[in-house]
């Protein structure tokens, strides 16, 4: 397994601009990138204010617009893309059900889903919760596993990903709380995987809550160690070149993290 070069996309959306939010996520993907993360609802914007709005930007995956130029770009670029949207689902009769989705794009237009599993805040009004569990997809001859934001603060997720034999965990987010990019020094540390968090920057104000995105968008390696991340708070791109292969789960010669897990002592 050779090295890759993967990037975090911090991008500004504006709500609503579907396309020229995407198109301004893609332009910051950098040449010759293996694996680039855009941030959570990355095409609609966060702060809906109904779940008929929310319907009414969500998209069917993989037909809808968004995947279609993902998958597009993907293959033009030879990039594996994982990138965050309002996933439009039916359940084939009339209803319809939304979803804070990612989408993995591989290059040779293949494609996996991701389903949040922990809704923040008001997603519960707007969201269904994810119904696909942590699963763990091959791309770009390595094992990716991806979570949603709010899924850091859960340690489960990050432990289930890694247990499920990911090398790297994609991160699409939309940060509002301070506490994730240290957090998530920890769940690489404890699960000696890489993560990718991208995050979005700016401002929502389409509610009395109005929300600050906190940027900080990083690349963490299985050591805890932040390889490159977004200063200030403009849009950009985070660029680091990772082993995949150094996951080693040994923290002294006598001890395995994952061999010494004693689940029958654990009250899950």
């Amino acid at each position: 397994m050779s090295e890759l070069t993967v990037a975090a996309i911090q991008t500004a959306p504006v709500f609503g601009d579907l396309t020229g939010n995407l198109e301004a996520a893609l332009a910051l993907v950098p040449p010759g990138c293996d694996l680039a993360v855009l941030p959570e609802l990355c095409t609609t914007g966060y702060q809906f204010v109904s779940r008929e709005e929310a319907l009414s930007l969500a998209e069917p995956v993989p037909d809808g617009p968004a995947c279609r130029r993902l998958l597009a770009f993907a293959a033009e670029r030879k990039v594996t893309l994982v990138a965050g949207l309002a996933e439009l689902a039916r359940d084939g009769g009339d209803g319809a059900r939304c979803y804070n989705s990612a989408v993995l794009c591989r290059p040779d237009g293949t494609w996996a889903l991701y389903r949040k599993v922990h809704l923040f805040w008001d997603e519960k009004l707007w969201f269904a919760p994810g119904d696909l569990g942590f699963p763990v997809f091959r791309a770009c001859g390595t094992t990716v596993g991806v979570m949603i934001c709010f899924d850091w603060i859960f340690p489960e997720a990050a432990r289930s990903l890694a247990l499920a034999g990911a090398a790297v965990i994609c991160h699409p987010s939309n940060l509002v709380l301070p506490h994730c990019p240290d957090a998530m020094i920890t769940r690489c540390l404890e699960n000696r995987v890489h993560a990718i968090t991208a995050n979005r920057v700016g401002t929502e104000s389409r509610t009395d809550q109005p929300l600050r995105f906190i940027g900080q968008s990083q690349i963490v390696s299985p050591r805890g160690e932040v390889l490159a991340a977004c200063a200030g708070a403009g849009a950009g791109a985070a660029v680091a070149r990772i082993d995949p292969a150094a996951t080693d789960k040994r923290v002294t010669p006598r001890n395995d993290l994952f061999a010494d897990r004693r689940p029958e002592s654990y009250h899950l």
